[in-house]
């Protein structure tokens, strides 16, 4: 038996129900692995609350890390005792679980199983955002908001490796001051100042290059008031609620902007993709540019506990949640 976390009916974090369920053995195609870390990313919360439509009742979570227990017929990706990680496969909060093959991607010797689980969403998610739908150049200037989270942790670092200037947001003294440990070059506390009017002071009233927008709602317009004439805001997430634009002439009105709303199932839904992005990630984790921040950790039967911190921003860095 395998415990796993169950959403029965959309709702808060007290809809996560743990329960046992008989794992089987994996069909042509598949694995079975038993998982030894769970990452916790939004779209976990954005699944469980039906911001993101799901058919319940279903296995939460999309990321973890873990050993290859067993594999189907055809399988030629992994072998019994590889430890492998996954990201974007709705059922992780779990003890074990079946997935497909092609969707596993080797965990290299160097790295650990948690720092595997904290960073392949998230690291993933910032490697298309950095190369893929803005390659950013040396010497342009980024906005990055929320850059204390998991996904703004390493992005950030990133972009600086990629020689670019790195402009931040961050909720507190202590989020702004992780910001600036990681390498950004300027950190805006959001709840002591407006960022827009200080992202043109300290770009000489030009505005940067690309904003990376995760929060959503509470940041977008004045995002788009940060960038430079034809500009893009690369929307990615929605932690203070959904994005609309009622009226499209905004964007000319304000410079001619650009915006898209990226997600990682159209970046990595090729094998070959999703190898490209994990090599760049773990190449960039062992060269020293991305420093992984996951010191928070829940057992597994805590998730509910673990989701209200998320969506209250109470976290920093990557969570994990321990089977």
């Amino acid at each position: 038996m395998s415990k796993v976390v169950v959403v029965n009916r959309i709702g808060g974090p007290e809809v996560l129900s743990v329960e046992d369920r008989r794992i089987g053995e994996p069909g042509p195609g598949e694995a079975r692995i038993r998982q030894t870390a769970i990452g916790l990313n939004f779209i976990d919360t954005y699944q469980r609350s039906g911001l993101y439509p799901m058919q319940v009742p279903f296995v939460a979570g999309n990321e973890a890390a873990g050993v290859v227990e067993a594999v189907g017929e055809g399988v030629e990706e992994v072998k019994v005792g590889d430890r492998v990680c996954y990201q974007g496969v709705a059922g992780a909060y779990a003890e074990q679980r079946l997935i497909a093959a092609a969707k596993l991607v080797p965990i290299p010797d160097g790295v650990d199983d948690r720092t595997a689980a904290a960073v392949l969403l998230k690291g993933l998610t910032a490697f298309y955002l950095l190369f893929k739908t803005w390659p950013v150049q040396k010497g342009e200037t980024i906005l990055w908001h929320a850059a204390a989270g998991g996904t703004g942790l390493i992005g950030t670092q990133w972009a600086k490796a990629l020689g670019a200037t790195v402009i931040a947001t961050a909720g507190g003294p202590e989020k702004v001051a992780l910001a600036r440990q990681h390498g950004c070059d300027q950190v805006i506390d959001y709840r002591a100042e407006g960022f827009a009017p200080r992202v043109r002071e300290l770009t000489g009233g030009r505005g940067v290059d690309v904003v990376y927008d995760g929060v959503g709602k509470d940041t977008f317009e004045g995002s788009l008031d940060c960038l430079r004439p034809r500009g893009l805001l690369v929307s990615f997430g929605n932690a203070s609620g959904v994005v609309s634009i009622p009226d499209l002439g905004l964007l000319a009105r304000k410079g001619s902007l650009y915006v898209t709303r990226p997600t990682g199932n159209h970046y990595f839904g090729q094998r070959a993709d999703l190898l490209e992005g994990a090599r760049a990630l773990f190449g960039a984790v062992a060269s020293g540019a991305i420093r992984v921040e996951a010191e928070r950790t829940y057992p597994l039967d805590e998730v509910a506990t673990a989701h209200r911190a998320l969506e209250a921003r109470e976290t920093t860095g990557s969570v994990i949640l321990l089977p």
